[in-house]
């Protein structure tokens, strides 16, 4: 029985909440147990959002800290907060497009440095896969694909089946986009 415990995390409106779906999606389809746990926070607002995804496990869906294989960071920061639920032999795939938030957009805050976050995030993971979604999704067709984007990149990593991963993209996004996500997926599994 394979076992895989993932943390995707982002915030509110980058498909956090769809990612988890395609993978759980695809983990039932492939007959292998999953368990999922959704955080919402103050999604609607940009806030952060946090999903566990247990893909083999049975017991419980909330990932303990240090045990993840690996963390989808959707935004940088939300990546770098996320750091304490991944194993030492743990992957990182993320996101390098910020979402600043309303206090870094008003000037009450800096937000960080983007190359220095992602040099950090590297002293914390066996591999680091850096991706900038944002412009291979506008090159696939549509920048609201940068989530899918994502979902390829890690999809190296992840034990499903392209085949399985693409089918549940087919099932979960609207109809009238199905090509365009199933060219960001394809797109991301190239990084």
């Amino acid at each position: 029985m394979i076992e895989f415990d993932l943390v995707i995390v982002g915030v509110g409106g980058q498909g956090a909440i769809l990612s988890s779906d395609i993978v759980g999606l695809a983990a039932v389809n492939s007959g292998v147990p999953v368990q999922a746990s959704e955080t919402h926070g103050m999604a609607q607002r940009g806030g952060s959002v946090e999903n566990h995804v247990r893909i083999g496990l049975t017991y419980g869906s909330l990932i303990p800290k240090r045990q993840a294989d690996c963390i989808l960071g959707l935004e940088p920061v939300e990546a770098l907060r996320a750091v304490d639920y991944l194993s030492s032999g743990g992957v990182i795939v993320v996101n390098t497009n910020p979402i600043l938030p309303i206090t870094a957009l008003s000037g009450a805050c800096e937000y960080p440095d983007v190359d220095m976050m992602i040099n950090e995030l590297r002293n914390y993971c066996k591999e680091l896969v850096a991706v900038d979604a944002n412009s291979i999704a506008k090159q696939a067709g549509h920048p609201l694909t940068a989530n899918v984007v994502m979902i390829g990149a890690l999809s190296k990593f992840i034990p499903l089946s392209v085949e399985k991963l693409e089918e549940s993209i087919r099932r979960l996004v609207p109809p009238k986009t199905v090509d365009v996500n199933i060219e960001a997926f394809r797109l991301g599994r190239l990084q």
